[in-house]
């Protein structure tokens, strides 16, 4: 702004001399008098255009400063509810994208019947993200024990499968349930299509289906999308370029985060934002997709599938678990992922190792800790740019 300040000025002081030598050496010259006018004129109006530049520019900071920061979790499964569960706690815009790989279970069985997306993740997404009373949250993530057709469907699916056929798509079933459970903010699928993951092994050969893949028993090479370039869906693509922060994980590495990254654009858009992007990473190994990785190796499988790098910030569990607990998961072949630290700078993250782990039945990320730590990194950021 400051070079119209600087205009206005200098031809307001020019057009304040032309106007007094016209008074004093002219004597009243009507063409004297007549360009100065015209000159204090331009300047007037000048300083005008200036005063209203930069008011609103002011203004403009200032909603800046009062817009709530954009933040866009990416993933699937149980880790990114805990994610969300935690985020919409906070004062924040909150968008969830989720996988639609899903073949088991209910919303395998639903996917195959109906013809629709598999609801399961999404479910679980909008039961995190909603301000209901408890019973509701009961309701929706109610299984049924048995019955004909019906038994270890949820209630949940068969709600989202119900509002998928009366709106007419299933992107529109979802955004009618929120309203209805009055969630805080947005879940999204990450493509309007249906998908089907495949695996290709490191013995050349191929498993396709989400829920086959951890059971080939074979170390994974690659995953990939069939087809193989399904569009994305244009509100992912805009939230992703408009966020403050993205947050990637936790979850099935092969099963949950990959395939959101696949879909062609998405993976790109993300590497392109401005925001702070950062890769939550597992606390534990998951049979048959993880054995024995290391988190660095977590992110090398990302950005090898990509082709490149991606993430700012990893965060990564630094408790010990307790002896019942690692017993029972060293029963089922999981162990605690190895946080391998000087690799993971070699990689150009900024790691951030800590206590992260809530312990009940299972070993899972605190849902608070994750969000503070996430909301902390924002804040952080954006105090460092406004000192700048």
């Amino acid at each position: 702004m400051r070079h119209w300040w600087l205009w206005a000025w200098t031809i307001g002081c020019f057009g304040c001399g032309m106007l007094a030598g016209a008074l004093v050496i002219v004597r009243w010259s009507g063409q004297a008098l007549a360009l100065a006018a015209v000159v204090l004129a331009i300047a007037v109006l000048l300083l005008a255009y200036g005063w209203w530049r930069e008011l609103r520019a002011a203004r403009r900071r200032l909603e800046q400063q009062r817009r709530r920061p954009r933040i866009v979790a990416i993933g699937g499964g149980t880790g990114l509810s805990v994610v969300l569960r935690g985020l919409k706690e906070f004062d924040v815009d909150l968008t969830a994208v989720v996988t639609v790989a899903d073949d088991g279970g209910s919303s395998g069985r639903l996917r195959t019947d109906l013809a629709i997306p598999p609801p399961g993740d999404i479910r679980n997404c909008l039961v995190a993200m909603a301000d209901t009373e408890p019973l509701l949250e009961r309701l929706l993530q109610f299984r049924f024990p048995a019955g004909q057709g019906l038994a270890g469907h949820s209630f949940g699916n068969l709600f989202l499968a119900a509002m998928t056929h009366i709106m007419g798509d299933f992107v529109s079933a979802i955004r009618e349930t929120s309203r209805v459970l009055a969630v805080r903010g947005r879940v999204l699928p990450a493509v309007r299509e249906d998908v089907v993951l495949r695996a290709v092994l490191a013995d050349g050969s191929v498993v396709e289906g989400e829920s086959n893949i951890p059971q080939a028993g074979g170390r994974i090479e690659r995953v990939e999308l069939v087809p193989p370039n399904p569009e994305p869906l244009p509100e992912v693509v805009s939230a992703i370029r408009e966020a403050d922060a993205i947050v990637i994980g936790p979850g099935s590495l092969y099963t949950s985060v990959l395939p959101n990254l696949l879909v062609p654009g998405l993976a790109e858009a993300v590497a392109d934002s401005r925001a702070k992007k950062i890769y939550v990473c597992n606390v534990m190994t998951q049979p048959g997709e993880t054995d024995g990785y290391t988190a660095s190796q977590h992110v090398d499988v990302i950005y090898r599938h990509i082709g490149r790098p991606l993430f700012d910030y990893i965060l990564v569990n630094a408790a010990s678990l307790p002896p019942e607990a690692l017993e029972k998961y060293q029963a089922q072949g999981a162990y605690p992922v190895l946080v391998d630290i000087e690799a993971l700078y070699r990689q150009g993250l900024r790691v951030i190792a800590r206590n992260f782990v809530h312990f009940a039945t299972y070993a899972r990320h605190d849902s608070r800790l994750i969000a503070e730590q996430i909301v902390s990194l924002i804040g952080y950021e954006r105090l460092n740019a406004a000192r700048g």
